[in-house]
C-alpha cells in the first residue's frame, strides 16, 4: 500500500513524457496508489475504431494523497488530454490508455 507520495513522485507524474508511453506513467501511480484495491490497470481492447487501449480506473476513497496524485495528473496536460474518459462524484476517475508504437 502506498504511502503519501513525494514531491518528487509528484513531479515525475507532473512531467511525465508521452514519448516514454502512458503505460509507464500509470505503472508509476499504482505503485504508489493507497489502497491498491482502488486501483486497476485492465488489459487491452479494442475501441470502434480499431484502436488499442488499456482501461485504467482509479478510486481516491477521499485520501489527500491520492487526491494529490489525481492533481498532479490533471498537471500533465497531454496526458489529461489523450487519457481522461470521466470522473465521477466520490472520487472514481477513468482513464484510456492509448498503445504507443
Amino acid at each position: 500500500m502506498g504511502e503519501y507520495p513525494t514531491d518528487e513522485e509528484l513531479k515525475r507524474i507532473r512531467e511525465w513524457d508521452y514519448k516514454d508511453g502512458f503505460e509507464g506513467l500509470a505503472e508509476l501511480i499504482l505503485s504508489i496508489w493507497h489502497w491498491p484495491d482502488y486501483a486497476e490497470l485492465k488489459d487491452w481492447k479494442t475501441d470502434e475504431f480499431r484502436n488499442e487501449y488499456r482501461e485504467f480506473r482509479l478510486a481516491t476513497g477521499g485520501w489527500s494523497g491520492n487526491e494529490d496524485i489525481i492533481s498532479a495528473m490533471s498537471q500533465n496536460t497531454l496526458f489529461w488530454m489523450l487519457c481522461w474518459e470521466s470522473s465521477r462524484r466520490g472520487g472514481l476517475y477513468i482513464f484510456r490508455i492509448p498503445k504507443v508504437e
